[in-house]
């Protein structure tokens, strides 16, 4: 793999327009590091597939795992979902931007390398101000798999993200509010009812509950 010397932005420092420069390396297939409200985040334009293969490149991730996707708005969930449907919608209304990670069936223009050859997507909008900026200036959607070598810890803080991925990413968001931590909570939204597939930051309870009332208030 090339060495390369990444760019770190601290656009707090400044303005949000200093992420600019990351959206700018997206733009031109580039991976990016930045902290979302979980974990920190590696990010790539969906889809360039060049710059997909490069995520599974420095993570050593096996080709079958899916990378889940960040998004700015519902426009964007649907140039990578297939007709999402109300049902979904209502969950992101409840629960974004936050650490719900909704499984949905995938677009066909979505790259088979972001769903690991399923015909699902994983889909979130973070809350955190600075994916979101990123993926809302870029236009598309973003990757947002954590920040870490397949199978290594989570990366708790940015020192360890420069130490462990500097030499492989072309640019590093530094910026507060840091990750919290506690990956997003990721549920399967393609069959009758949400079924679990990890537990995390948003009670899977809730979710059900939010999904039973509204299903109640469908049947009134």
């Amino acid at each position: 793999m090339q060495n390369r010397q990444p760019t770190v932005c601290h656009p707090e420092e400044h303005r949000p327009e200093e992420l600019d420069t990351a959206v700018r390396r997206l733009g031109a297939g580039g991976v990016v590091a930045f902290p979302t409200d979980t974990l920190y985040g590696l990010g790539a334009d969906v889809f360039n597939e060049s710059a997909l293969r490069r995520i599974f490149e420095i993570k050593g991730r096996p080709a079958q795992l899916a990378l889940p996707v960040l998004v700015a708005d519902w426009g964007q969930v649907e140039m990578v979902a297939d007709n999402p449907g109300a049902a979904s919608r209502r969950l992101a209304a409840a629960f974004w931007p936050g650490s719900l990670t909704m499984v949905l069936p995938k677009s066909p223009a979505l790259s088979l390398l972001v769903t690991g050859g399923r015909d699902t997507v994983a889909v979130r909008m973070p809350n955190h101000w600075a994916p979101l900026t990123l993926a809302a200036q870029l236009g598309r959607p973003i990757t947002g798999t954590s920040a870490n070598r397949s199978g290594a810890a989570d990366l708790k803080t940015i020192a360890e993200v420069q130490r462990d991925l500097g030499d492989s990413v072309d640019c590093i968001v530094d910026c507060n509010p840091l990750p919290q931590g506690v990956p997003s909570t990721v549920v399967d939204l393609t069959g009758d009812v949400p079924a679990l597939i990890r537990e995390g930051a948003t009670p899977f309870a809730e979710v059900l509950r939010v999904w039973n009332e509204e299903g109640r208030a469908g049947t009134q």
